[in-house]
């Protein structure tokens, strides 16, 4: 099935799914009050005054619903008359989809994809984006998932067919997605300037692609090492690259000055709490090297910003070095893998 029709297909179902919102995906909300209802203090009953919220200005309601979250939105608000519905259909609401808080039900694997997704997960994710993206109306323009939210192909068809006019993508997880689909998605998104992804063994197809397709990036992010052939990459594919993060990973010495030599045109370049390693062979202890070296200062000299960590006793270097560079982001702190030192890459 093309992605197209896998699109189509999903979005023929809107109408009937849109009231149902996030079903399925637990999450803690307290019970509102009814406008018209009245409740005790302990001492006296108070009655709350009726509103007729149909002579509401629509701003005013816009203003609330800029206050919901994704859930709050889905819930059924858009149902509730035709004010609402406009309300909750403006731009401004969906100008980010945040999906940083949903995770999905998953064990690992041995084998390819290294993930078993629950089919329940799956389709709660699959209402909330049909209904999010519904009332959306193509306004997306950044799309944030965590670490742990694994989208399949059909998702990522139906986010690209709905959201044409994306310009930030922050999607850490790729282990369900085929190659095919994620290079339908690049060509639909012209406008994507910043994405942030996992790192990958063989980068080329999807680097090819942006340089092919999207005229307007200029920031990368990837959460994972960085080998030379990486790095030999990103010289051929993104000449024009301007911010780059390499945060608490792996960085080969020889990748970092292939890409402090190779990318002309950049400024930024974030590897704080990095491992950079000298060589590192099989059964060997890794060999780091100093960042202080002349021929890493000297590649570096060019950069308006060259962001690494100088705390002595940093805690997230130390973990980043328990971890050999692999950091396990699910032992840190709520938010955590969100920061970069590059402000415009943090979230």
């Amino acid at each position: 099935m093309t992605s197209t029709s896998i699109s189509s297909k999903i979005a023929m179902e809107d109408r009937e799914d849109e009231g149902e919102g996030g079903g399925g995906i637990s999450l803690r909300h307290n019970d509102a009050l009814n406008p018209s209802d009245s409740f005790e203090t302990g001492e006296r009953k108070v009655e709350k005054s009726t509103v007729n919220w149909q002579n509401v200005d629509v701003d005013v309601m816009v203003k609330i619903f800029q206050s919901f979250d994704i859930v709050g939105l889905t819930s059924g608000v858009a149902h509730v008359c035709r004010l609402w519905r406009n309300a909750a259909c403006d731009p401004i609401n969906w100008k980010t989809l945040d999906l940083s808080k949903f995770e999905s039900i998953f064990i690992k694997t041995p084998i390819h994809p290294f993930v078993f997704v629950a089919s329940r997960s799956d389709a709660s994710l699959t209402r909330l984006l049909k209904v999010s993206l519904n009332l959306s109306q193509g306004n997306t323009r950044s799309l944030i998932c965590h670490f742990n939210l694994y989208l399949n192909d059909d998702q990522l068809a139906y986010i690209a067919e709905r959201c044409p006019q994306l310009r930030r993508l922050v999607m850490p997880a790729w282990n369900r997605l085929t190659k095919s689909t994620i290079c339908d998605a690049i060509r639909k998104w012209k406008d994507l300037e910043s994405l942030t992804m996992p790192s990958l063994s063989n980068p080329s197809y999807l680097l090819e692609e942006i340089s092919k397709n999207c005229n307007n990036f200029r920031e990368l992010k990837i959460m994972g090492p960085c080998y030379f052939h990486l790095a030999e990459s990103l010289v051929e594919f993104l000449p024009s690259l301007k911010i780059l993060s390499l945060r608490c990973t792996l960085v080969w010495k020889d990748a970092l000055l292939c890409i402090l030599e190779g990318l002309k045109n950049l400024k930024v370049l974030n590897i704080s709490h990095c491992l950079v390693v000298e060589s590192w062979e099989l059964d060997e202890p890794m060999v780091l090297a100093d960042l202080n070296d002349e021929s890493i200062l000297q590649a570096a000299s060019g950069l308006r910003e060259f962001l690494t960590c100088t705390k002595e006793s940093c805690p997230l270097c130390m973990r980043v070095a328990e971890d050999e560079g692999l950091i396990r982001w699910y032992k840190c702190e709520e938010g955590l893998w969100k920061q970069d030192e590059a402000s415009s890459l943090s979230l």
